[in-house]
Protein backbone atom coordinates (compact mmCIF):
# COMPACT_ATOMS: atom_id res chain seq x y z
CA UNK A 1 0.00 0.00 0.00
CA UNK A 2 1.30 3.12 -1.20
CA UNK A 3 1.34 6.34 1.77
CA UNK A 4 1.98 9.90 1.67
CA UNK A 5 5.58 9.52 3.51
CA UNK A 6 6.86 7.31 0.14
CA UNK A 7 5.03 9.42 -2.50
CA UNK A 8 6.55 12.59 -1.17
CA UNK A 9 10.00 11.05 -0.92
CA UNK A 10 9.95 9.70 -4.14
CA UNK A 11 8.39 12.82 -5.35
CA UNK A 12 10.97 15.01 -4.39
CA UNK A 13 13.62 12.67 -5.60
CA UNK A 14 12.12 12.59 -8.94
CA UNK A 15 11.79 16.89 -9.08
CA UNK A 16 15.24 16.85 -7.93
CA UNK A 17 16.20 14.67 -10.89
CA UNK A 18 13.92 16.94 -13.02
CA UNK A 19 15.76 19.69 -11.96
CA UNK A 20 19.15 18.64 -13.06
CA UNK A 21 17.32 17.59 -16.78
CA UNK A 22 15.82 20.19 -17.41
CA UNK A 23 18.56 22.79 -16.93
CA UNK A 24 20.37 20.91 -19.54
CA UNK A 25 17.21 19.82 -21.74
CA UNK A 26 14.66 22.38 -21.36
CA UNK A 27 11.37 21.21 -22.33
CA UNK A 28 12.42 18.40 -23.21
CA UNK A 29 10.96 15.58 -20.89
CA UNK A 30 6.83 16.74 -20.77
CA UNK A 31 5.27 13.72 -18.92
CA UNK A 32 7.10 11.94 -15.94
CA UNK A 33 5.76 8.50 -14.14
CA UNK A 34 7.52 6.93 -11.05
CA UNK A 35 7.13 3.20 -11.19
CA UNK A 36 8.72 0.17 -9.74
CA UNK A 37 8.56 -0.39 -5.90
CA UNK A 38 7.15 2.87 -5.08
CA UNK A 39 4.14 2.57 -7.56
CA UNK A 40 3.79 -0.82 -6.14
CA UNK A 41 3.88 0.66 -2.39
CA UNK A 42 6.72 -1.74 -1.53
CA UNK A 43 9.43 1.25 -1.56
CA UNK A 44 11.98 0.90 0.76
CA UNK A 45 14.13 3.74 1.69
CA UNK A 46 17.71 3.22 1.45
CA UNK A 47 17.12 0.13 -0.68
CA UNK A 48 14.51 0.71 -3.51
CA UNK A 49 15.56 2.89 -6.31
CA UNK A 50 13.84 5.20 -7.92
CA UNK A 51 12.28 3.89 -11.22
CA UNK A 52 10.49 6.26 -13.91
CA UNK A 53 9.40 6.61 -17.64
CA UNK A 54 10.03 9.75 -19.01
CA UNK A 55 8.20 10.77 -21.76
CA UNK A 56 9.83 13.08 -24.16
CA UNK A 57 9.15 15.64 -26.72
CA UNK A 58 10.75 14.33 -29.90
CA UNK A 59 13.49 11.75 -30.78
CA UNK A 60 16.99 12.98 -29.21
CA UNK A 61 19.54 14.89 -31.05
CA UNK A 62 23.61 13.69 -30.73
CA UNK A 63 23.51 16.66 -28.84
CA UNK A 64 20.58 15.89 -26.58
CA UNK A 65 21.99 12.24 -26.19
CA UNK A 66 25.27 13.95 -24.82
CA UNK A 67 23.49 16.43 -22.32
CA UNK A 68 21.25 13.36 -20.93
CA UNK A 69 24.39 11.65 -20.56
CA UNK A 70 26.09 14.49 -18.14
CA UNK A 71 22.11 14.43 -16.33
CA UNK A 72 22.49 10.70 -15.58
CA UNK A 73 26.10 11.37 -14.07
CA UNK A 74 24.91 13.97 -12.13
CA UNK A 75 21.61 13.09 -10.97
CA UNK A 76 23.60 9.36 -10.14
CA UNK A 77 26.14 11.31 -8.03
CA UNK A 78 23.92 13.31 -6.27
CA UNK A 79 21.90 10.73 -5.40
CA UNK A 80 24.85 8.66 -3.74
CA UNK A 81 25.52 11.64 -1.83
CA UNK A 82 22.19 11.21 -0.06
CA UNK A 83 21.66 7.76 0.06
CA UNK A 84 23.53 4.11 1.32
CA UNK A 85 24.85 2.54 -1.85
CA UNK A 86 22.20 0.35 -2.11
CA UNK A 87 19.36 2.29 -2.84
CA UNK A 88 18.37 5.82 -4.19
CA UNK A 89 19.19 5.72 -7.31
CA UNK A 90 17.10 7.41 -10.54
CA UNK A 91 16.84 4.62 -12.88
CA UNK A 92 14.42 5.49 -16.19
CA UNK A 93 13.69 4.74 -19.97
CA UNK A 94 12.99 7.90 -22.51
CA UNK A 95 10.35 7.72 -24.88
CA UNK A 96 9.37 9.85 -27.75
CA UNK A 97 5.61 11.44 -27.53
CA UNK A 98 4.90 9.95 -31.19
CA UNK A 99 5.81 6.32 -30.10
CA UNK A 100 4.63 5.90 -26.50
CA UNK A 101 0.93 4.72 -27.76
CA UNK A 102 2.19 1.96 -29.63
CA UNK A 103 2.12 -1.40 -28.76
CA UNK A 104 4.89 -1.53 -25.97
CA UNK A 105 6.72 -4.58 -27.82
CA UNK A 106 6.83 -1.87 -30.87
CA UNK A 107 8.49 0.94 -29.29
CA UNK A 108 11.87 1.72 -29.67
CA UNK A 109 13.01 3.75 -26.70
CA UNK A 110 15.37 6.94 -27.12
CA UNK A 111 17.23 6.43 -24.38
CA UNK A 112 17.76 4.82 -20.72
CA UNK A 113 20.23 4.55 -17.91
CA UNK A 114 20.41 1.66 -14.90
CA UNK A 115 22.93 2.57 -12.04
CA UNK A 116 26.38 3.05 -13.79
CA UNK A 117 24.63 2.00 -17.61
CA UNK A 118 23.77 4.82 -20.04
CA UNK A 119 22.33 3.38 -23.53
CA UNK A 120 20.97 4.69 -26.05
CA UNK A 121 17.84 3.08 -28.72
CA UNK A 122 17.50 0.54 -26.22
CA UNK A 123 15.58 -0.05 -22.44
CA UNK A 124 14.80 -3.05 -20.71
CA UNK A 125 12.06 -1.32 -18.69
CA UNK A 126 9.91 -1.02 -22.38
CA UNK A 127 7.80 -4.27 -21.65
CA UNK A 128 4.64 -5.41 -21.05
CA UNK A 129 5.28 -5.32 -16.63
CA UNK A 130 6.25 -1.93 -16.68
CA UNK A 131 3.66 -0.95 -19.26
CA UNK A 132 1.10 -2.54 -16.93
CA UNK A 133 2.21 -0.75 -13.51
CA UNK A 134 2.41 2.56 -15.77
CA UNK A 135 -1.19 2.36 -17.20
CA UNK A 136 -2.83 1.24 -13.38
CA UNK A 137 -0.04 2.58 -10.71
CA UNK A 138 2.21 4.73 -11.44
CA UNK A 139 3.03 8.11 -9.30
CA UNK A 140 2.36 11.11 -12.14
CA UNK A 141 5.31 13.54 -11.22
CA UNK A 142 4.60 15.54 -14.70
CA UNK A 143 2.46 15.71 -17.88
CA UNK A 144 -0.82 13.65 -18.34
CA UNK A 145 -2.38 11.23 -16.47
CA UNK A 146 -1.35 7.74 -17.77
CA UNK A 147 -4.87 6.88 -19.40
CA UNK A 148 -4.61 9.61 -21.55
CA UNK A 149 -1.41 8.37 -22.84
CA UNK A 150 -3.38 5.73 -24.70
CA UNK A 151 -0.89 2.95 -23.45
CA UNK A 152 -0.88 -0.50 -25.26
CA UNK A 153 0.74 -2.84 -22.28
CA UNK A 154 -0.08 -5.52 -24.63
CA UNK A 155 -1.53 -7.50 -21.49
CA UNK A 156 -1.74 -10.90 -24.01
CA UNK A 157 1.78 -10.90 -23.68
CA UNK A 158 2.41 -10.75 -19.77
CA UNK A 159 2.64 -14.44 -18.91
CA UNK A 160 4.67 -15.38 -22.32
CA UNK A 161 7.34 -11.97 -21.44
CA UNK A 162 8.15 -12.78 -17.90
CA UNK A 163 8.41 -16.80 -19.04
CA UNK A 164 10.86 -15.69 -21.70
CA UNK A 165 12.93 -13.29 -19.02
CA UNK A 166 13.37 -16.30 -16.55
CA UNK A 167 14.28 -18.17 -19.16
CA UNK A 168 17.24 -15.83 -20.65
CA UNK A 169 18.40 -14.80 -17.40
CA UNK A 170 17.41 -15.91 -14.26
CA UNK A 171 17.89 -19.33 -15.73
CA UNK A 172 21.68 -19.01 -16.32
CA UNK A 173 22.46 -16.78 -13.57
CA UNK A 174 20.06 -20.04 -11.18
CA UNK A 175 23.39 -22.12 -12.88
CA UNK A 176 26.21 -20.37 -12.09
CA UNK A 177 25.12 -19.25 -8.80
CA UNK A 178 24.19 -22.49 -7.92
CA UNK A 179 27.88 -23.61 -8.85
CA UNK A 180 29.41 -20.92 -6.47
CA UNK A 181 30.49 -18.18 -9.16
CA UNK A 182 28.28 -15.44 -7.61
CA UNK A 183 31.03 -13.32 -7.23
CA UNK A 184 32.07 -13.08 -11.22
CA UNK A 185 27.85 -13.31 -11.71
CA UNK A 186 25.79 -10.88 -9.99
CA UNK A 187 27.00 -7.21 -10.63
CA UNK A 188 25.51 -5.99 -7.76
CA UNK A 189 27.33 -8.53 -5.83
CA UNK A 190 29.91 -5.58 -4.12
CA UNK A 191 26.59 -5.44 -1.74
CA UNK A 192 27.39 -8.44 -0.39
CA UNK A 193 26.12 -12.09 -0.09
CA UNK A 194 23.00 -10.65 1.79
CA UNK A 195 22.06 -8.89 -2.18
CA UNK A 196 22.76 -11.52 -3.78
CA UNK A 197 20.19 -13.72 -1.88
CA UNK A 198 17.82 -10.90 -2.37
CA UNK A 199 18.08 -10.28 -5.72
CA UNK A 200 18.32 -14.84 -6.65
CA UNK A 201 15.08 -15.40 -4.64
CA UNK A 202 12.87 -12.43 -4.93
CA UNK A 203 13.36 -11.73 -8.68
CA UNK A 204 12.20 -14.77 -9.91
CA UNK A 205 9.22 -15.07 -7.64
CA UNK A 206 7.65 -12.15 -8.95
CA UNK A 207 8.06 -12.83 -12.12
CA UNK A 208 6.79 -16.44 -11.36
CA UNK A 209 3.72 -14.76 -9.40
CA UNK A 210 3.16 -12.89 -12.63
CA UNK A 211 2.77 -16.18 -14.92
CA UNK A 212 0.36 -17.97 -12.12
CA UNK A 213 -1.98 -14.85 -11.32
CA UNK A 214 -1.67 -11.90 -13.92
CA UNK A 215 -0.56 -9.67 -11.01
CA UNK A 216 2.49 -7.97 -10.64
CA UNK A 217 4.33 -7.56 -7.45
CA UNK A 218 7.14 -6.17 -5.47
CA UNK A 219 9.64 -7.39 -3.74
CA UNK A 220 8.33 -7.94 -0.09
CA UNK A 221 4.91 -9.42 -1.90
CA UNK A 222 6.93 -11.82 -3.92
CA UNK A 223 8.90 -12.89 -0.23
CA UNK A 224 5.54 -13.54 1.17
CA UNK A 225 4.23 -15.45 -1.98
CA UNK A 226 7.10 -17.79 -2.43
CA UNK A 227 6.74 -18.52 1.11
CA UNK A 228 3.13 -19.46 0.57
CA UNK A 229 3.75 -21.04 -2.93
CA UNK A 230 7.01 -23.14 -2.51
CA UNK A 231 8.05 -26.22 -0.30
CA UNK A 232 9.11 -25.33 3.25
CA UNK A 233 12.66 -26.57 2.22
CA UNK A 234 13.25 -23.22 0.52
CA UNK A 235 11.60 -21.04 3.13
CA UNK A 236 15.15 -20.35 4.96
CA UNK A 237 16.75 -18.77 1.88
CA UNK A 238 13.62 -16.82 0.62
CA UNK A 239 13.44 -15.81 4.68
CA UNK A 240 17.20 -14.70 4.18
CA UNK A 241 16.35 -12.77 1.20
CA UNK A 242 13.46 -11.20 2.30
CA UNK A 243 15.01 -10.06 5.77
CA UNK A 244 17.96 -8.15 3.78
CA UNK A 245 15.30 -6.66 1.59
CA UNK A 246 13.89 -5.64 4.45
CA UNK A 247 16.91 -4.66 5.83
CA UNK A 248 16.90 -6.71 9.16
CA UNK A 249 19.55 -9.43 8.18
CA UNK A 250 22.18 -7.29 5.87
CA UNK A 251 24.93 -9.72 5.24
CA UNK A 252 24.82 -13.64 3.89
CA UNK A 253 27.36 -16.40 3.42
CA UNK A 254 28.66 -18.05 0.68
CA UNK A 255 26.26 -21.03 0.92
CA UNK A 256 23.62 -18.91 1.13
CA UNK A 257 24.17 -17.41 -2.41
CA UNK A 258 24.61 -21.37 -3.51
CA UNK A 259 21.56 -22.15 -2.03
CA UNK A 260 19.40 -18.85 -3.45
CA UNK A 261 21.16 -20.03 -7.06
CA UNK A 262 19.08 -23.84 -6.49
CA UNK A 263 15.86 -22.30 -5.37
CA UNK A 264 16.15 -19.60 -8.76
CA UNK A 265 16.41 -22.99 -11.22
CA UNK A 266 13.67 -24.66 -8.85
CA UNK A 267 11.47 -21.22 -9.87
CA UNK A 268 11.99 -21.02 -13.53
CA UNK A 269 11.49 -25.15 -13.84
CA UNK A 270 7.83 -24.56 -11.90
CA UNK A 271 7.22 -21.55 -13.94
CA UNK A 272 7.75 -23.49 -17.10
CA UNK A 273 5.47 -26.32 -15.84
CA UNK A 274 2.64 -23.21 -15.55
CA UNK A 275 3.74 -22.57 -18.86
CA UNK A 276 2.72 -25.34 -20.56
CA UNK A 277 -0.88 -25.91 -18.58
Amino acid sequence: MRDEATIADVTRRAHDYLAVADRLLPGWITDFYVVGSASLGEYVPNRSDVDFVAVVADTASRAQLARLRVVHVAAGLAAAARSRATGGTPNGVFVSSRDVSLPVTEIRPVASHTGLTFEVGTGFDVNPVIWKQLSTRAIRVRGREPADLNLNPQPELLGAWNLANLQSYWLPLGHKMASGRTKRTVSGFRYGYGWAVSWATLGPARLHCTIATGDVIGKRSAGEYALDTFDSQWHPVIQLGLNWWRDDAPTGRADDARRAGQFALHVVEDAQRLGTI
